[in-house]
């Protein structure tokens, strides 16, 4: 989608700090980080949110399920992390590009 944020990443066409990347996904810093560690996982299709999942998108979720936990290790967050997904509006989704947040590092605030 040409107005869409995160496809302009996807397309090289607004710069990230990519972290890693493979044909189905492209995972960088979050720009406002929220903790020590604060990645974004996306893929490199637009899917506007987790809510416009479909049973084609079942391989692609579960690469990127797999992918979170080799990252966390990359980043050093070997005794925990966490990963949130915002899903519209309400949801507190601001880019409506399906992303997925790694979170962790010292002083992580928990729900309470």
């Amino acid at each position: 989608m040409s107005d869409c944020l995160f496809c302009k990443i996807v397309a090289g066409d607004i710069p990230a700090d990519i972290i890693f990347e493979d044909d189905k996904v492209i995972v960088f810093k979050d720009i406002n980080p929220k903790a020590n560690v604060h990645l974004l996982m996306i893929p490199r299709i637009h899917i506007a949110s987790l809510a416009e999942l479909t049973e084609e998108h079942d391989a692609l979720m579960a690469h990127m399920m797999r992918l979170l936990p080799v990252l966390a290790h990359e980043q050093g967050l070997d005794s925990g992390f966490r990963t949130i997904i915002n899903t519209g509006k309400d949801g507190g989704q601001i880019v409506f590009h399906l992303h997925i947040h790694l979170l962790g590092g010292s002083g992580l605030p928990g729900f309470a």
